[in-house]
């Protein structure tokens, strides 16, 4: 049994995103979502969201009762859609400014 989900579009960049993702890999699901509750970084509300999707995927769709014996399988950060904007400079100059966006795949295994 394998259960996904997917969040896309995460207005953080992945560089950051990363090592809050090594934190909770191959741990299991209770263990890595008491791990992100206390990780103060943004990316960890973020991954804690996409956790808590794929528990609900796993009971929902694939008839999980016990979600306690779930573990994160696989966690990816991958890189969305970089907005691009502008920023003034010297001289009548613009510099460009790369807000970087991220996807986030987790996927749970018994």
């Amino acid at each position: 049994m394998v259960a996904k989900a997917v969040g896309k579009y995460f207005r953080i960049s992945p560089r950051k995103a990363r090592p809050v993702a090594d934190l909770v890999r191959g741990k299991n699901v209770e263990e890595a979502m008491t791990i992100l509750k206390f990780t103060n970084k943004k990316a960890a509300v973020m991954i804690a969201k996409v956790l808590k999707s794929a528990m609900a995927n796993a009971e929902e769709n694939h008839g999980v009762k016990d979600i306690s014996k779930l573990y994160i399988k696989e966690i990816r950060i991958d890189g969305g859609p970089t907005w691009k904007r502008y920023m003034p400079r010297a001289y009548g100059r613009a510099t460009l400014i790369r807000k970087r966006t991220s996807h986030i795949t987790i996927v749970l295994a018994e």
